[in-house]
């Protein structure tokens, strides 16, 4: 078994909601030394030292990491993972949470993971892929509806519409700069399944299911995500088994084949159709808001668990879950996802975590006068536990009411389904 050192020096890379999660979870580890995050905001100020550094420039990264001694890297966002930061860590010898940039084509390139899927008949959506906008005009223009226009590369979480017109179709590839692929409309509830892996043994984490939509109902626009639940209430046994089985195991089985074993956090989107689970796209991290209620029902210690992904000894650990229920809803910016109004006040925060739960902070900053503002889309996450999903709703939505802040939006429904 590999026990990390007594005191580890740990720096997180990254700034939003995850990584406020990850702090957190990670200061509460007996092994956790100096905790770093960059670039960090005002809430993970509160668990760990926040410092400026490129974090997309491997070289600047392993430079510091050897200049502060520092034991074990974790990347939050998938920037840095594509940039190849992971990479450059390892051959520096540093211990790193995280796939490499060849691995982290999984969520780089829609195109790519299309591809993977159907030279080994792994369940997703017919598609086609096009080097540009203009290529694939005539496709769109035609295509039956609905049909789906995703930008091929990074798009943080958004970058895909439902077109259920052609003019609405052609309007989404008017906002696409590069290659596009375009896919069949699935249908279906959908579900979210992470896993952690050193690139050998496999530890799937609890289920988890994401609120897309802006507005109460599912309604309004696709946004990084409005708040999750966990256990997700339609990732039956039977149906998870399935999506391991069919989706991720293969997946992961691939990769190794092609000398691009992957490493890390590993997040399966699924469109639960009538056929069975099929995928939808993958992320090459912890999902946000999804790490917030998995960080939060989590009982084992996250260094550990992160200690033997890097040094590929996860065989020796099993995580442990609460059987409790997690909720988290987001608190988003005025006029996000378009045009989010920064820079207005926030109080009372104080005051909703002392009824119990836990708000992480994904957008926040201090003024010049040491005052809460907002600083991003979105800009806090309520999170809390529960016996069941409907005890945590009332104890998050209590929460939100404590918190006084004229500037912020947010849905009413998170844990009831879309």
């Amino acid at each position: 078994m590999s026990v990390p050192p007594e005191s580890l020096d740990i720096l997180v890379l990254g700034g939003g909601g995850r990584e406020h999660a990850l702090c957190w979870r990670l200061r509460q580890s007996p092994h956790c030394g100096r905790l770093l995050c960059a670039p960090g905001n005002a809430g993970i100020a509160d668990v760990a030292e926040c410092i400026n550094l490129a974090i997309t420039d491997p070289a600047a990264v392993v430079a510091f990491a050897a200049e502060h001694k520092i034991g074990l890297v974790v990347i939050g966002p998938e920037a840095p993972l594509v940039a190849g930061v992971a990479d450059a860590l390892r051959r520096a010898n540093v211990p790193v949470v995280g796939p490499s940039a060849a691995a982290a084509e999984l969520e780089a390139s829609k195109g790519f993971t299309k591809d993977l899927c159907a030279q080994h008949h792994i369940p997703t959506a017919r598609y086609r892929r096009f080097a540009g906008a203009a290529d694939a005009h005539h496709y769109v223009a035609v295509h039956p509806l609905p049909v789906v226009v995703k930008a091929d590369g990074l798009a943080g979480g958004k970058g895909v519409t439902v077109a259920e017109s052609n003019e609405e179709g052609l309007a989404a590839l008017a906002e696409i700069d590069g290659p596009v692929v375009v896919e069949q409309c699935l249908e279906g509830p959908e579900a979210s399944l992470f896993i952690l892996t050193d690139g050998e043994t496999v530890r799937v984490l609890p289920t988890a299911q994401d609120h897309k939509r802006l507005r109460d109902g599912g309604e309004g626009p696709n946004t990084g995500g409005m708040g999750a639940v966990s256990p997700s209430p339609r990732l039956t046994p039977a149906v998870l088994k399935q999506a391991l089985d069919q989706i991720v195991h293969p997946t992961l089985k691939a990769m190794r084949d092609r000398g691009t074993p992957y490493q890390g956090f590993l997040y399966a989107g699924l469109m639960l159709t009538a056929d069975g689970p099929m995928l939808i796209e993958y992320n090459v991290r912890l999902g946000d808001p999804e790490a917030q209620v998995l960080l939060m029902r989590l009982e084992s210690d996250l260094v550990a668990l992160l200690w033997a992904t890097a040094t590929n000894t996860l065989a020796s650990v099993e995580p442990r879950f609460a059987a409790e229920s997690a909720i988290t809803v987001v608190m988003a910016a005025r006029g996000y996802p378009w045009q989010a109004v920064a820079g207005t006040l926030i109080d009372g925060i104080a005051a909703a975590e002392a009824l119990g739960v836990t708000v992480f902070h994904a957008g926040t900053r201090r003024n010049e006068n040491g005052q809460l503002v907002a600083a991003g889309g979105r800009v806090l996450n309520v999170t809390a536990l529960g016996h069941d999903i409907s005890e945590a709703r009332a104890l998050a939505y209590a929460a939100i009411r404590k918190i006084k802040w004229h500037g912020g939006q947010y849905r009413r429904d998170i844990g009831k389904a879309d």
